[in-house]
């Protein structure tokens, strides 16, 4: 039997469909969630939905740069989203973002999704460091670096206003050997 890097326990990672619309409009809905993510931006119609999810299925893939579907396992349904961005091939880092949708929080896909695009970037890109940003008030994903073995290395303070409030920025680092040691 071959396995495949993009497929874990419990979730595939896997290229954008233009029939994803329909769960990722569904995700825009939870405010709070989507608000920990990045920016609450005012709803987007159907059509909207539609549209932008079949233009970013029709994209050129970079191979270090890219946004993928997290899908169950089970139904390949998606249940989130994970990217790679500022990548610097100079030093060997990138940054990247996750967001699962508010249905399916708390049952592990974001964990092992991150972990699998992990061993993507490290083993197969030869990259070094990865990084990622977390607001102070997103409880959850601040919960998850630490657990999934990421170093808090900084704060940039109220850099960000949402929901009434000044957010801090967290971040955190994870380096090829500290992954290895970890998951290898």
């Amino acid at each position: 039997m071959t396995s495949s890097a993009w497929v874990g326990d419990r979730v595939r990672l896997r290229a954008r469909e233009p029939e994803d619309w329909e769960a990722f409009h569904a995700f825009d809905e939870h405010s709070d969630a989507v608000r920990n993510g990045w920016r609450l931006s005012p709803p987007k119609s159907a059509a909207r939905a539609r549209k932008e999810m079949a233009e970013r299925a029709e994209q050129e893939l970079d191979l270090d740069e890219f946004s993928l579907v997290i899908a169950a396992k089970q139904d390949n349904e998606p249940v989130g989203s994970i990217n790679t961005h500022e990548v610097d091939r100079v030093h060997g880092t990138f940054c990247y973002g996750i967001a699962v949708g508010t249905p399916h929080h708390r049952k592990g896909f974001a964990s092992e999704a991150v972990v699998l695009l992990l061993r993507y970037m490290f083993f197969e890109r030869r990259f070094q460091k990865a990084e990622a940003r977390v607001y102070s008030s997103n409880e959850a994903s601040l919960a998850l670096h630490r657990r999934i073995g990421f170093v808090e290395e900084g704060r940039r303070r109220r850099c960000r206003y949402a929901n009434g409030r000044y957010d801090d920025e967290v971040l955190f680092g994870m380096t090829v050997e500290e992954y290895t040691e970890r998951y290898a």
